[in-house]
């Protein structure tokens, strides 16, 4: 396993994920007990984690984004079949992060599926955990599917910020994507936010909609705005 990187929020992490693990191992599914059985140390796979979501190429999936989005899950648990799995989803979502790669999804969950069994987590909260991760790449939860509603919206919630904290977010971006030249970055990103706009809903959860959707859309707008592209489709 990879040291552990010095980070202000890493010790409250760890803590964190025991805690997730400890009650994962206590079930089998929602509602059952699972055997005693001897498992490994949580916090070397903590530690491991850690570094990854601190790796020198990330500027925006960093472990500050990690944080943010386990504080959302908190925050919408309530609205999720099983808190705990989208909670593993959200410290594997991004675990394998290289902005030039478009499999980072894919191998993210393949990490967890490795890694779940070996701390004892079932086989079908691994499964959920795997699948939770893939959703990711398009963040179009199906309906009734609470856990991906839950995961999707606090993975897109810094769409929401504050000005100043959603204009850190866009810079954050730029700089993983350092390598790209000004122009095509900015039909790229453009084609982002557009296809965001476009949208029905951004946020599927009812906090999500209530709180965070105009805001988001706002926010979209004016960074269109400022790459010199104005939105086909206003006031959504």
């Amino acid at each position: 396993m990879s040291a552990t990187p010095v980070h202000p929020s890493g010790p409250a992490l760890r803590v964190r994920w025991r805690q997730t693990v400890a009650r994962a191992r206590a079930t089998v599914g929602p509602h059952t007990a699972a055997p005693h059985v001897a498992h490994p140390d949580p916090d070397p796979y903590a530690d491991d984690l850690l570094a990854r979501w601190s790796e020198p190429q990330r500027r925006y999936h960093t472990v500050d984004h990690l944080l943010a989005v386990l504080d959302r899950v908190d925050e919408l648990a309530e609205h999720a079949d099983d808190a705990d799995a989208v909670r593993f989803a959200a410290w594997f979502h991004d675990a394998v992060y290289r902005p030039d790669r478009s499999e980072n999804e894919e191998r993210s969950a393949h990490l967890a599926e490795r890694a779940l069994p070996e701390l004892g987590i079932d086989q079908a909260r691994t499964a959920e955990v795997a699948r939770l991760v893939r959703l990711t790449v398009g963040h179009d939860p199906a309906p009734g599917d609470w856990n991906g509603e839950v995961l999707c919206d606090a993975d897109l919630a810094v769409l929401a910020g504050s000005p100043e904290n959603y204009a850190a977010y866009a810079a954050a971006v730029r700089e993983e994507y350092g390598f790209v030249p000004d122009d095509a970055f900015r039909e790229g990103r453009a084609a982002v936010l557009r296809q965001l706009l476009e949208l029905p809903r951004l946020f599927r959860t009812p906090h999500g909609q209530a709180h965070w959707e105009p805001v988001a859309r706002r926010n979209l707008t004016t960074e269109l705005g400022l790459l010199g592209t104005a939105p086909e489709s206003e006031g959504r």
